[in-house]
């Protein structure tokens, strides 16, 4: 029960990430639904296929999909209300990359995987629906500019096993983690720490 709600919460959060970015952009109904599906989808999906889980589990539990298109139902209803539209976008996908890359991991301890590819499966769960509704919309994956995103993905998975060798409960050390990722993230564009830049300036 507790992964699902956590599940659920990351579903929602990813869902209106996704109406902001194609309410942004103008879409119909129809382009804010199918943005909304794959950016809280895209990254699940990706992940049951590649650890061979399938059906993958929208297609065996609605759930999901009526959680988007309810979610989708009350983001395009009070759009209007969320007066930043910039900062509500950043929230919302903050806050799902948090919850999501601590289901990709619990899926991968599940599947008896070592805790690497734990942390991969975690940071692709969290990034590739972003991944995915950036390149529908006509724009550069946040995960391929200079931003911590990726990042902060890993760092808070690999907080996550550090946290289990402590003598804390399991739910209190996965909670944590969700929330060094999204602290990462929060305080990398406060302060704009960012990656460094490869490329030289022009002279």
């Amino acid at each position: 029960m507790f992964y699902q709600t956590i599940d659920i919460l990351g579903t929602v959060a990813f869902a209106i990430s996704g109406v902001l970015v194609a309410m942004e952009k103008r879409l119909d109904l129809f382009g804010v639904l199918i943005i909304a599906f794959v950016t809280a989808i895209g990254g699940g999906t990706l992940r049951d296929l590649l650890i061979g889980n399938t059906p993958v589990v929208w297609i065996r539990d609605l759930t999901y999909v009526i959680t988007i298109g309810v979610t989708v139902f009350f983001g395009v209803l009070f759009v209007n209300q969320l007066k930043y539209l910039r900062k509500s976008l950043f929230l919302f996908d903050t806050i799902g990359i948090g919850l999501y890359t601590m289901l990709g991991i619990e899926k991968g301890l599940q599947a008896g995987l070592s805790p690497v590819i734990c942390i991969a499966l975690g940071t692709m769960t969290a990034s590739f629906g972003g991944v995915i509704r950036d390149i529908l919309c006509n724009e550069i994956p946040v995960i391929f500019r200079k931003e911590i995103y990726a990042t902060a993905c890993i760092l808070g998975g690999g907080s996550y096993f550090l946290l289990t060798l402590l003598p804390i409960g399991e739910n209190y050390a996965y909670i944590a983690a969700i929330l060094v990722v999204i602290s990462l993230r929060l305080l990398a564009v406060k302060f704009k720490i960012r990656l460094p830049n490869i490329y030289q300036k022009e002279v």
